[in-house]
């Protein structure tokens, strides 16, 4: 597929460049892909409510193209369609954050949650007043589908809301619930016509025959809940707005806003037409049509296909609707000749040490590392065809960071400290859902490890790490997940052990463990994450997850095997 880009790994930040250097609103965080307002040091004095929002790139002019008066504050950006890392989240807070508090809006997908969650958390240790809204206005989902309704075009509405209460003065709790209500009232459904091309993959996530359409897609480039045959733009709209109405519970005389969004590869006539078909649709139900817009404002890269947004209004919604905003995204553009840049604030250092390289939590780190980075088109493959194919690309970046700094890691203060450093590289580094899973993995192996650790030791800090795994992404075994290799391979493992089997025999049994488990997902229905959308599709595909998990485990055992 033909691309206008340099290289895949720049396009999020030469993407942010772009948008600073055609708004005057907007700067770039200096050394991250976080967009924020130029004017940040004027609104931290102003003392009103900042807002955040973000997630993974390639849902332009989503997010950064909504920062700006009267709409967000910050936006930060994770590589496409991977959610940013915690750290990244964090430093965003901590540059938008004003004495009146921060209200981050986050989409309802699990990387998402996690990261702005963990973040949230961590800014409020700090002192920094925060709250959180979800949005989660997929129709095409029940509540209890999978991981639950996605966070779709209807987010769009929820920044233009809370960024005029926030503009208008209101406190972070007053904010905090008219977005909430919006996001608990507004209602998206989609249908796209062909899919998208993430850079780095370099083919779409999935084909469609000449005539077929996907009902009820995400932005992500996943499939959606079902095919079919496209129709006329009228029976399109009807089937989308009887979806949002019926679900939404939106009754015969009703005020509401419509918001027809591009999906990223979808002409301004057609959304024009979608626009007035819509229009036609909503009033025949009795509905009055207050507001509407059409444009792309949330895309899923270059996928042909629109999404239908409907949100009942009142008096104040609308007003704040139509307060003013410099956003360039809602809906002008003020050039400037050159990128306007933020000093990021400061941050810890981070922990500096030396590991020898014969150390074999360093040899079994690189091992590791060699290994996903090898993996890595392999794991894209598997991902690309139950999710959105970006595993083996977030596994692989995270590896190229252990390997720049393992030598640095804190050897001489204990395997505890340097599985600690491991952790904060893979939290700095690893965005979407496996960042922080991994993260917390290592994070709490390195607290069960006591300063001489046996083998007994580490089996019970493989255990500790396998419980926080489950514990921060929900996931048991059977659920098709990491954990349904993870799991059995720390069982395997403790259980040898304690029958009085050397630890390489032991070891050798975890692997076999894990790799069991990886297998046995191919039969398994996703209950969490993407490939939850996909229901019976993923039957007959081990989850990559649990794959990758049964790999790096064979390779440490590979490696510190006497």
């Amino acid at each position: 597929m033909k691309k206008l880009i340099n290289a895949p790994g720049d396009v999020v930040g030469e993407s942010l460049n772009g948008l600073a250097r055609t708004s005057a609103v907007v700067a770039r965080l200096d050394g991250s892909a976080t967009a924020i307002r130029a004017d940040i040091a004027a609104v931290r004095e102003s003392g009103q409510v900042t807002l955040l929002s973000g997630g993974g790139a390639g849902h332009e002019p989503a997010h950064a193209g909504y920062v700006g008066p009267g709409m967000l504050t910050a936006a930060v950006s994770g590589e496409v369609f991977t959610s940013p890392s915690v750290d990244a989240v964090l430093e965003g807070i901590r540059a938008a954050a004003s004495p009146g508090g921060v209200l981050l809006i986050v989409k309802n997908y699990t990387g998402d949650r996690l990261n702005f969650g963990l973040a949230a958390e961590l800014a409020r240790a700090e002192g920094i007043e925060t709250a959180t809204v979800v949005v989660a206005d997929d129709v095409a989902l029940g509540a209890a589908d999978g991981a639950g309704r996605r966070g779709l075009a209807g987010t769009v509405l929820v920044h233009k809301v809370a960024g005029a209460a926030a503009a208008a003065g209101l406190p972070l709790a007053e904010v905090a619930a008219v977005a909430g209500r919006v996001a608990e009232q507004v209602g998206t459904m989609g249908v796209a016509l062909s899919a998208c091309t993430v850079p780095a993959a370099g083919q779409p996530g999935f084909l469609l025959d000449g005539d077929e359409v996907e009902w009820g897609l995400g932005i992500h480039g996943e499939p959606g809940v079902e095919r079919a045959s496209l129709r006329p733009v009228d029976e399109v709209v009807s089937r989308l707005a009887g979806a949002i109405v019926g679900d939404r519970g939106i009754t015969g005389g009703a005020r509401v806003a419509v918001l027809v969004n591009g999906l990223g590869a979808t002409p301004p006539m057609e959304l024009s037409i979608m626009a007035d078909a819509a229009v036609r649709e909503l009033t025949s139900r009795g509905l009055e049509v207050a507001r509407v817009w059409a444009g792309t404002f949330l895309s899923a890269l270059d996928m042909a296909g629109a999404s239908l947004s409907v949100l009942p209004v009142d008096d104040e919604v609308l007003a704040l609707l139509d307060a003013p905003t410099e956003a360039p995204a809602w809906p002008r553009a003020v050039p400037s000749s050159a990128p306007a840049v933020v000093a990021a604030p400061p941050t810890a250092d981070a922990p500096a040490g030396s590991l020898a390289g014969d150390d074999p939590l360093r040899r079994a780190f690189e091992a590791v590392a060699e290994t996903l980075i090898s993996a890595r088109d392999t794991l894209t493959e598997m991902d690309r065809e139950v999710g959105d194919g970006d595993l083996g690309i977030s596994l692989a970046r995270g590896a190229a960071a252990l390997l720049a700094e393992a030598p640095s890691y804190p050897g001489e203060e204990g395997a505890g400290a340097v599985l600690r450093a491991a952790s904060a590289t893979v939290r700095r580094s690893v965005g979407g859902t496996s960042g922080p899973l991994y993260a917390v993995l290592l994070l709490r192996a390195a607290g069960a490890l006591p300063p001489v650790a046996s083998p007994a030791d580490w089996a019970g800090a493989f255990r500790a790490g396998v419980s926080g795994v489950r514990e921060v992404g929900g996931a048991e075994p059977g659920d098709r997940t990491m954990v349904d290799a993870l799991q059995p391979a720390a069982d395997a493992f403790a259980e040898r052990l304690a029958a009085g089997e050397q630890w390489p025999a032991a070891l050798a049994a975890a692997v076999r463990a894990a790799e069991e488990g990886a297998a046995a997902t191919a039969g398994i229905r996703a209950r969490l994450g993407r490939s939850s959308y996909l229901g019976d599709r993923v039957l007959g595909h081990p989850d990559p997850g649990a794959h990758a998990a049964a790999l790096w485990l064979s390779t440490v055992a590979a490696t510190l095997r006497p």
